[in-house]
């Protein structure tokens, strides 16, 4: 699917894109699916474009602490 390539889609575009591609089949919980995912992705690229992101060395402590606990 190639619902995300546009920054300003609003959500209601989006939904609505989404539904057009999704199969005639689908059930309500593939489309819950989708749209959550379709969120998270929208969420993770706006952070990324407003600096909020972590280098991979910050990860890799991060990812450390977790592991230990």
């Amino acid at each position: 699917m190639s619902i995300i390539k546009s920054k300003t889609l609003n959500p209601k575009r989006s939904a609505s894109k989404l539904l057009k591609e999704m199969p005639d089949d689908c059930t309500y919980e593939d489309i819950q699916y989708h749209l959550y995912v379709l969120q998270k992705i929208e969420k993770g690229l706006t952070d990324a474009m407003a600096g909020k992101t972590y280098s991979t060395d910050q990860m890799k402590l991060k990812l450390k602490r977790w592991i230990r606990k």
